[in-house]
């Protein structure tokens, strides 16, 4: 096998490609299941105080007036917003034929579908009473019952299910000649699995032709959603009265932010991966360091959004407005805005150094600032504009309780085990594309970077 990044050359040829992804789903070791079922046990946690939370109702949260969206909701919109980047990654940047995807859409693809499923179950945990959950959804019923279409809930049912129905059509096509190769090598149980998913694939040039004709059209159409879904969730807020909340700029604001805090979180699992797993081969320097001059990019955006929004509610002179927004900077919940500004708009900054863009330690460390930061853009966004409503008799910050911070990490855990398993039994990378651009490896062992040995 070639050497690691930084210490030799990158595989050039497709046997070296179809080994290094093969590697990966071999039988897993013992470190492999203690780190599975360490996972299962915070997932067995959030459930636990979820279980606790129905039978003894939503007051062990920390909810009450005027508190009522808080972090369930908060969690909602920013795993909507980390399954962005896999539309992204995957979908637009395929239509613009960009070379460096091919490593990592794969990752953004399968974080995608499992940060949606994670996304659905908060409006759920948040309904208190999740049995009617079918309210929800426009189910057909003898009684002409139809759901409150006003209702954002609603709106997030529809954008939910229509992201999660397209992504996870989208991977499981791009999945399938990756699937075939591995059926060819496979025995016992796993080729009878691989042969089902495979779908009677066997690379015959109509096969290609149709494949590559679908896979367009899939992009095409999932390309909007990129807009569309997020700009829903954003509408979510948009549309209230609610002071600090009420803004037009939310939805090109909200769509920005979810890939800025998508694309984080790709480098977040793609850095330790690429170490654990040795797929340093496929998943090179050049790969990443275009990755991070995406968040680069994003990150600018949302400065920009900030100033933006706070010079707009300067320029309106609408005191109640002026008043939110004096309490979100200077307030008791400054200390969060000041941790929002400094992971989103000033951390990210170190970015413009190639240095700093192809060392895959600091890379690490910015993304999780990233994450950090976009997470308290929504939690700052949500509790901080509830927290001063227009009764200052009803004002009252939000504090959260253990419950919720349970459920929190619960998810966390769902969302990488979900993610660790697919790892071990699907291909993370997709080995037909890297076989197409192998060309382009070949020009990013050249020495694009004067600072490759900090890799």
């Amino acid at each position: 096998m070639a050497a690691a990044v930084g210490q030799g050359e990158f595989p050039i040829n497709y046997i070296d490609v179809d080994r290094t992804a093969q590697r990966v789903m071999n039988p897993a070791g013992l470190k492999y299941w203690l780190w599975v079922a360490f996972l299962a046990f915070l997932v067995a946690v959030g459930v636990s105080y979820w279980t606790r939370q129905i039978y003894e109702g939503l007051g062990v949260t920390g909810y009450g007036q005027p508190n009522y969206w808080a972090v369930y909701i908060t969690n909602f919109v920013f795993w909507v917003g980390i399954a962005h980047s896999g539309t992204l990654i995957s979908a637009v940047l395929y239509l613009f034929r960009t070379r460096w995807r091919t490593a990592v859409y794969r990752c953004a693809e399968t974080m995608t579908i499992f940060a949606v499923v994670t996304a659905g179950l908060f409006p759920i945990i948040h309904l208190g009473r999740p049995w009617y959950f079918y309210w929800l959804c426009p189910y057909p019923n003898e009684r002409y019952l139809q759901p409150n279409f006003r209702s954002p809930l609603t709106w997030d049912f529809f954008a939910i299910s229509t992201y999660l129905t397209t992504s996870a059509l989208f991977l499981s096509m791009g999945l399938i000649p990756d699937i075939a190769n591995q059926r060819d090598i496979s025995t016992g149980w796993r080729k009878k699995f691989y042969t089902i998913l495979a779908c009677g694939w066997q690379g015959t040039d109509r096969q290609w032709r149709n494949f590559s004709m679908a896979y367009l059209l899939l992009a095409g159409f999932a390309t909007p959603l990129v807009l569309s879904v997020h700009s829903v969730v954003s509408w979510d807020f948009a549309t209230m009265q609610t002071p600090g909340m009420h803004s037009t700029i939310f939805a090109p604001y909200f769509v920005a932010g979810a890939i800025f805090s998508g694309c984080a979180l790709v480098i977040t699992l793609m850095v330790p991966m690429r170490k654990w797993l040795h797929i340093e081969d496929l998943v090179t320097v050049w790969h990443m360091d275009n990755l991070s001059k995406v968040v680069l990019f994003t990150s600018l955006v949302i400065t920009y959004s900030y100033l933006t929004e706070a010079f707009v509610v300067w320029y309106s002179q609408d005191p109640i407005e002026m008043m939110t927004f004096y309490q979100r900077f200077f307030g008791s919940q400054g200390y969060l805005f000041g941790g929002m500004i400094l992971c989103n708009c000033l951390v990210p900054l170190l970015l413009f150094s190639p240095r700093i863009r192809t060392n895959m330690i600091w890379l690490f460390v910015i993304s999780i600032f990233v994450n950090i930061g976009m997470w308290l853009e929504r939690f700052v966004l949500i509790a901080g504009s509830l927290a001063t409503a227009q009764t200052p008799s009803q004002w009252r910050f939000y504090v959260p309780k253990i419950t919720e911070v349970a459920i929190t990490v619960g998810s966390f855990g769902w969302f990488l085990l979900n993610f660790s398993l697919f790892t071990k039994f699907l291909p993370i990378v997709s080995m037909t594309e890297l076989k197409e651009g192998i060309t382009w490896l070949r020009k990013s062992i050249r020495e694009p970077y004067p600072y490759r040995k900090a890799a």
